[in-house]
């Protein structure tokens, strides 16, 4: 690890020792830099950004790296700089939202409603009794038993309007699809 000089009062950090001394290290050191951090993280950007927030560091830093020990000092900050940002993305990982679930398109709402207002309108067309049987068991899922209880009838009276509601509806929602088809 560099040691570290404290600047005298008055000196403005890593500037006072010289930007020219920076600008060449930056320009002979850059590449391998980038190659250090390269192995800390996946992809060439972030590389590139753990080299570059280094160099501001140090330059923006109120601090002096001792001369002869600056390139250890900046591969100690990219070697640092590196696994912070691992650490980030492992907890960006743990604590991401997990994707939206994909939505149908307004078209397929739109005709799942358009069939649903056919079919009630169908519904509304039979008797009351084999539209209150039909409604219970395919609308809110009741079984022949609860539906008897629920409409005072019995289990066999439950069948025989359940069947003969369904062959009208079958009926009448096939006589308009032909009817538009000629």
């Amino acid at each position: 690890m560099a040691v570290l000089d404290r600047p005298e009062p008055g000196s403005t950090g890593a500037h006072a020792s010289g930007d020219d001394r920076w600008r060449a290290l930056f320009e002979s050191h850059y590449r391998e830099l980038v190659g250090l951090a390269s192995f800390s993280v996946d992809d060439r950007e972030t590389a590139e950004e753990v080299v570059q927030d280094a160099f501001v560091k140090v330059l923006g830093g109120n601090y002096r790296v001792e001369p002869g020990k600056e390139l250890a000092y900046l591969r100690s900050m990219v070697v640092n700089g590196g696994r912070s940002q691992l650490r980030k993305r492992r907890v960006r990982r743990l604590h991401s939202p997990a994707a939206p679930e994909p939505v149908a398109a307004a078209e397929v709402g739109g005709l799942q409603g358009a069939e649903r207002a056919e079919l009630v309108a169908a519904l509304r067309t039979l008797p009351d009794n084999q539209a209150a049987v039909l409604a219970l068991r395919y609308f809110l899922d009741l079984s022949e038993a609860e539906i008897a209880d629920t409409l005072g009838m019995a289990k066999g009276t439950v069948k025989s309007h359940a069947h003969r509601g369904l062959q009208r509806l079958a009926t009448r929602l096939a006589a308009p699809q032909e009817g538009g088809a000629s």
